[in-house]
């Protein structure tokens, strides 16, 4: 059992560190893809507040495939280009959405959702992935978010598989 002593009620980019350094610690070394994507969502639902979902898509063909997650069971199949994951995986861009329901082609999977931050997990120039994070409060993921999720996708490129 592997026990963190991450802070509550600390700034999100030393909140983010603190995630990045727990989650580098349970991923390094361990070559299951699947095992880390499963102990990295398990982090990021335990120590990130206001969340209603946490997960990952796999890229597979042109479209995402439901990968480890926390939360409410999730749609399964997302193409390319639809919804804010699909966005993210073909334009290989985060995607910070303020108001989900505001969103052209918004995937419904949970209807309490109200914002939502989908960061691509990019190797060799090709989105393998995507790291999602949905909240049900509107505005809940800001520059911050993204950048320390944008941090913890660099470091999970190399550490879970195709």
């Amino acid at each position: 059992m592997y026990q963190f002593a991450i802070a509550d009620g600390q700034d999100k980019p030393a909140l983010y560190r603190e995630i990045a350094g727990a989650l580098d610690a349970l991923t390094a070394g361990e070559a299951d893809g699947i095992a880390n994507m499963a102990n990295a969502a398990a982090l990021l639902w335990k120590y990130l507040p206001d969340l209603n979902w946490a997960g990952f898509y796999r890229a597979k063909g042109d479209e995402l495939v439901l990968g480890p997650f926390q939360g409410k069971a999730a749609c399964i199949r997302i193409p390319f280009g639809k919804g804010v994951c699909g966005t993210a995986a073909e334009t290989g861009t985060a995607q910070c959405v303020a108001d989900v329901h505001a969103f052209p082609g918004h995937i419904a999977c949970d209807s309490a959702s109200a914002s939502e931050l989908v960061v691509p997990v990019v190797r060799d120039g090709r989105v393998i992935a995507v790291i999602d994070l949905d909240s049900p409060t509107p505005g809940r993921f800001d520059a911050d978010d993204e950048a320390g999720v944008a941090r913890l996708a660099a470091l999970l490129a190399d550490r879970i598989g195709e």
